[in-house]
């Protein structure tokens, strides 16, 4: 299975931000901590080379914990700040705000001893599609959400939502890049709904799904689906059609409908709280 989805308008996105990056303090980065890295467009690190950086793992709650800490840890090392969230709750939103200062300190240093006070920190939200990002806005700015307008010297009709008097968000259009190197960066995408689905096979990504979870969590398909493990992952994947009635008119097992039934538990935590990568030591 070959992945690729760059529609036009990621170009000009990309465009854009390359702009818009001079105003900006702070890149917040939001990734989905199922699949951390592969979730990084590599281009953000190009863009955001001189600025401050913050990663926030979203969707932790869909992801093993044991292997959330692993890679926070594997992030801090490289110099980002971190913070695990659920963009839909309020979870891990608290400590944001004080992350963002403590990222931040020297550039408020700075402009104390130049005498400007109470600038606030321009922090530009990037990540790619479906990682969370209007949710994490939304939810973090709640309802005092007010956007502060256009600003001197930036492009007209961009909106600026201010949270409070110290953290001003952009929020960008979610962006991949032109060519995935490693096809399983891809798969990964995929997986967690970065790729339209419509342009994918489902059940095939449905079997590689499968192949996935037998190696990294055996046990986890017998228990949900009642399946033998040690058949193929395409004889699991029928067993699950006829464990959970899909079935088409006229009595045929229907492989499509239990595809889309195994992405579905997985992308909705159903399946429990998995991780598709893990930091490489």
């Amino acid at each position: 299975m070959h992945f690729q989805w760059y529609p036009g308008h990621m170009t000009k996105a990309k465009r854009q931000m390359q702009e818009d990056i001079k105003l900006i303090d702070l890149v917040i980065e939001l990734v989905d901590a199922r699949i951390p890295l592969s979730s990084r467009n590599p281009d953000i690190d190009d863009l955001g080379r001189q600025k401050a950086r913050l990663i926030l793992m979203n969707k932790a709650d869909l992801a093993n914990e044991e292997q959330n800490q692993a890679w926070a840890s594997y992030f801090q090392e490289k110099g980002f700040f971190v913070v695990k969230l659920d963009a839909r709750t309020k979870a891990g939103m608290k400590t944001i705000s004080n992350v963002i200062m403590d990222a931040c300190k020297e550039k408020i240093e700075r402009d104390r001893k130049r005498g400007i006070k109470n600038r606030p920190v321009r922090a530009m939200v990037v990540g790619i599609p479906n990682v969370g990002k209007s949710t994490f806005i939304n939810t973090y700015a709640g309802k005092a959400c007010a956007k502060t307008g256009n600003k001197p010297g930036v492009t007209k009709g961009k909106q600026w939502i201010r949270l409070n008097k110290n953290v001003e968000l952009l929020d960008t259009p979610g962006i991949l890049w032109p060519k995935f190197e490693d096809q399983r960066v891809g798969l990964f995408l995929a997986l967690v709904g970065s790729i339209k689905d419509e342009i994918l096979n489902i059940d095939e990504l449905s079997i590689e799904l499968i192949t996935i979870l037998r190696e990294n969590y055996p046990g986890l398909l017998a228990q949900r689906y009642e399946v033998l493990e040690e058949q193929t992952p395409a004889e699991i994947l029928g067993e699950i059609a006829k464990n959970r009635n899909c079935v088409k008119k006229g009595g045929d097992l229907d492989y499509s409908k239990a595809a889309s039934l195994v992405i579905d538990e997985f992308r909705n935590g159903r399946l429990g709280k998995i991780t598709l990568e893990f930091p490489v030591e």
